[in-house]
Parts: structure tokens; sequence; C-alpha cells
């Protein structure tokens, strides 16, 4: 390792623990998010840069927000940095997910429900 350029052997020095453990301190949500994000990758080393720009994120949005915003990516199924910016960048992580899931969507005779499938 010694023959890498210092950028190179300090981007080595990452791994999904410490990756993981960092978004930890975030919060349970923000590390099973990085968690998501690596494991959705061939390699977790290729979801390092998405996972480093969720817990950048916390220096503008701040730590509970980030953490909201996780969970409601989670929720969602939508595990991807962009989809943690939208999230803040809405406004949405400060809406609660019970509301969202409250809305049980347009009620009149053409909506067919789940026995018509079955």
């Amino acid at each position: 390792m010694e023959h890498m350029p210092e950028k190179h052997r300090a981007h080595a020095e990452w791994t999904p623990e410490r990756i993981t453990a960092w978004a930890a301190s975030t919060g349970p949500a923000t590390a099973a998010l990085a968690e998501a994000i690596m494991s959705a990758r061939a390699h977790p080393a290729l979801g390092f840069r998405s996972c480093l720009g969720l817990l950048r994120l916390t220096e503008r949005y701040g730590t509970p927000r980030v953490e909201a915003a996780s969970a409601r990516a989670l929720a969602f199924g939508a595990c991807s940095y962009k989809s943690v910016k939208s999230i803040l960048e809405s406004g949405l992580d400060e809406v609660g997910l019970d509301a969202s899931h409250t809305d049980p969507g347009p009620l009149h005779d053409n909506v067919r429900g789940g026995g018509y499938y079955t």
C-alpha cells in the first residue's frame, strides 16, 4: 500500500464497516440506508461515494433531518443519495410517515381493489 499515492491510500482505509459506523453516528435509519446503498452494488466500495454524500448532507440540513429523511427513504424503498437529497430539499422529512399513508386514494367505481386480481 506504500506504493500508492496519498489520496489512494486514504481511500483504501475506508471499509463498509467504517462507513456504517460513521452513518450510525447520525442514527439507525441512516446506518441502515448506508448498508442498503452498499449492498445494492456489486462491490460495496462502489457505494462509498453515495454514502459519504449522504453524510455530508448533515452539514447543510442537520443530523435530525437527515435521519428523518433516511427513515422516509427506507420506508419507500428509495435507497439512494438522490432520494434523500430530494426528500430534504422538498421538506418531506418534516412530514410524518403516517400522514403520507393515510390517504386511501380516489374512491369511485373505477377502483378495482385487490379482489379483482385473484
